[in-house]
């Protein structure tokens, strides 16, 4: 299945990746929520989640329980550090405001414009 949501784990470093790109609509976010459940079954408590919305163009606002469900998993999962880069601002998509409702005060969200910013942050 050819998809515009990228999802990796890599547990060695204790890393998730989530990228999305283009327009998210129902049919996608669907895929997201599997494949981000099916990669935290492979990752160690403590881990860091970088999230990319560098290539994304729209999403649907039926997107929004599938977010708040994966972001809920997430935290239940132990994640310890996010990096969510974000190259224009107008492209957060609520997940500033979601984060507050989702995560655990404290926890490190950091906001970036490219990548090479994001792999600095994970240092």
């Amino acid at each position: 299945m050819k998809t515009p949501i990228f999802v990796a784990a890599d547990p060695a470093r204790k890393l998730l990746q989530l990228s999305f790109a283009g327009d998210i609509g129902l049919n996608e976010i669907k895929y997201y929520e599997k494949a981000v459940e099916d990669a935290l079954e492979k990752m160690p408590k403590g881990f860091h989640l970088v999230t990319d919305l560098t290539k994304l163009k729209s999403m649907d606002l039926v997107c929004v329980p599938h977010l708040e469900r994966t972001m809920d998993r997430i935290r239940r999962h132990g994640v310890a550090r996010i990096v969510r880069i974000i190259p224009d601002p107008r492209k957060d998509i609520g997940f500033n405001i979601m984060s507050l409702f989702h995560y655990p005060h404290g926890l490190m969200i950091l906001t970036c414009a490219n990548q090479a910013e994001a792999e600095q942050a994970l240092k």
